[in-house]
């Protein structure tokens, strides 16, 4: 799969795709059915098949202060695009000169001169142009103007509620990481390098690999049995504290995975983490021997959460 940059024109082979359009954060089962239709179309019509994300998010551009919120980086979302088929991801960068853009404009200057698009595809919630001026019926009427095809995929619904990022969000903040993965259709991971610390887990016979959470959206505070892979492949079974330590100075906001039956050097290595379940909220203890004897537990709960996947 390609990686392509929205700020110049794709290369010939590419042109005359059929584009996802979207932001496709964490790629859940709605934005899925979007991409899988273009897919399905590209292949059909032997086109190449595309699929448009925008960084930094839209929120981030206009909301520059808002808290942590992305479900996935670029790196995961080529990775995702690609199992689904796509044969390239197309990066437009949300800055003012795009901000700027009508809906005709951006139609016009990214869709047809950058991309050469022969479809769009997207969903029915999808809007684009300064001030939001464009919807899926715009988008239509400028197909028929520019000549590309338009296709809007409707939502799709689980447990009767559209599935939506911002239904991901709440159900992570609310610490219910198996509601959000039936959503996503895999579970939420972050994924980050490996950082030394105060080697505080070690020293208590739990030693962790220490992630910092980035930009990703911080779920619930708590402890969660997780699934670690490695970059060679590897898949661990763990437990891990996302939070702030409380029962540590100075209070430190990471992910600290402690993965099971392992031994080696993780520092400097690229690991993604998947949050598999929720067993309890972070707690401050006033010895040793107590955050000793809960972790223990912990890693008992986390063993047993784990044989059920």
């Amino acid at each position: 799969m390609e990686r392509l940059s929205g700020s110049s024109a794709v290369p010939a082979h590419l042109r005359g795709g059929i584009v996802a359009l979207g932001n496709f954060d964490g790629f859940h089962l709605g934005h899925q059915a979007v991409v899988g239709r273009a897919i399905e179309r590209a292949r059909a019509e032997g086109r190449p098949a595309i699929v448009a994300t925008f960084d930094p998010h839209p929120i981030r551009y206009f909301t520059p202060d808002a808290a942590p919120f992305r479900l996935t980086t670029l790196d995961q979302r080529q990775e995702l695009f690609a199992a689904a088929g796509a044969d390239a991801m197309l990066v437009f960068d949300f800055d003012a000169a795009l901000a700027s853009l009508t809906a005709q404009e951006y139609a016009e200057q990214r869709l047809v001169g950058r991309i050469g698009a022969g479809g769009v595809v997207t969903g029915e919630d999808f809007t684009f142009g300064k001030g939001r001026s464009g919807d899926t019926m715009v988008l239509a009427a400028l197909g028929d103007l520019l000549g590309f095809s338009t296709d809007i995929v409707a939502p799709v619904t689980l447990d009767g509620a559209t599935i939506s990022s911002s239904r991901i969000r709440s159900a992570l903040h609310g610490g219910d990481p198996r509601g959000a993965a039936r959503l996503l259709t895999r579970p939420f991971a972050i994924r980050g390098v490996v950082q030394p610390g105060a080697k505080l887990g070690r020293a208590i016979g739990f030693p962790t690999a220490n992630i910092a959470l980035g930009n990703y959206l911080r779920p619930a505070y708590g402890i969660y049995a997780v699934r670690g892979r490695l970059g060679d492949g590897r898949v661990l079974d763990g437990a891990a504290n996302l939070g702030i330590r409380p029962s540590f100075d100075p209070p430190i906001e990471l992910l600290e995975p402690y993965f099971f039956d392992f031994s080696g050097d993780l520092y400097g290595q690229e690991v993604e983490v998947d949050l598999v379940d929720f067993i309890r909220p972070e707690a401050k203890f006033d010895d040793l021997d107590s955050l000793k004897a809960q972790i223990a537990a912990d890693c008992d709960a986390a063993r047993m959460m784990l044989s059920r996947d």
